[in-house]
């Protein structure tokens, strides 16, 4: 019996794809028989990512916040499947410009509220639509030394999470990605911070990949590629002071290398 993926034919949109992550979430959809649109702020890498995946990807560069139409037209009207990957990894503490807030505000979330606006009333139409957002373990946890990033992405999980409530019964299916480390670009920016919490067990951008389409055959919400980050989240949630003190005792640690 010949296998047809449950992705054949789809057409699937990945921001943030000119490379990590959202490139090897590109490549699998099209290995799965879908057409994907890369779409990076930066033409020349979205291109040379659709270039490699080949005949089933199309490069649509530009602001991961305005891209839905463009990409719905590339893709001949229809979008069945949306990864909201794009992010900015933006480090600093609670007295970094506000510039920098803002900016980790528009792309880490409002992005995925204007993708989620432009959306869903073709998708609640129909009945079906898949939303899959990379958050990060920071958006259920934190990470030391990125109070923007921490915070947004708590935003972006937040944002996911009303989602999958308010249309789950109408056959919208929303995905949280949480990863920790993963082997990009973003990691090289984290910095001491990024060295000392999550190289130790940073993974490759396939890992994630297989992560996702691993739960979206189950049905999960919640997308854990780093599956300790489950316990974590436990020992956060039932005993928040002896985490934010062991939290705090890795922030001493940093602050002392």
């Amino acid at each position: 019996m010949i296998h047809v993926s449950a992705y054949q034919d789809q057409r699937v949109v990945v921001t943030g794809a000119g490379g990590g992550i959202g490139a090897a979430l590109a490549q699998r959809f099209a290995a799965e028989g879908a057409t994907v649109v890369v779409n990076d702020l930066d033409p020349v890498k979205a291109a040379s990512v659709a270039e490699g995946i080949g005949d089933r990807a199309l490069a649509v560069p530009g602001d991961a916040s305005t891209i839905v139409e463009r990409a719905r037209e590339a893709l001949g009207g229809t979008v069945d499947v949306y990864c909201a990957n794009a992010g900015l990894a933006s480090g600093g503490d609670a007295f970094v410009d506000e510039a920098v807030w803002e900016a980790a505000w528009d792309v880490n979330v409002m992005a995925h509220v204007r993708a989620a606006r432009a959306l869903l009333p073709d998708w609640l139409e129909r009945g079906n639509g898949r939303f899959v957002s990379t958050v990060s373990a920071a958006g259920l946890l934190t990470m030391i030394g990125a109070a923007p990033y921490s915070v947004t992405k708590h935003g972006a999980l937040a944002f996911a999470e009303w989602l999958s409530l308010t249309y789950r019964h109408r056959g919208v299916q929303v995905h949280a990605v949480c990863p920790q480390g993963v082997r990009t670009d973003m990691l090289t920016a984290a910095g001491s911070a990024g060295e000392l919490v999550l190289a130790p067990t940073a993974i490759e951008p396939d890992a994630v990949a297989n992560a996702l389409f691993d739960g979206m055959e189950k049905g999960r919400f919640l997308i854990l590629p780093h599956p300790e980050v489950a316990d974590y989240h436990v020992a956060r949630a039932t005993d928040p002071d002896r985490w934010l003190t062991n939290m705090n005792h890795l922030q001493q640690k940093w602050e002392t290398r």
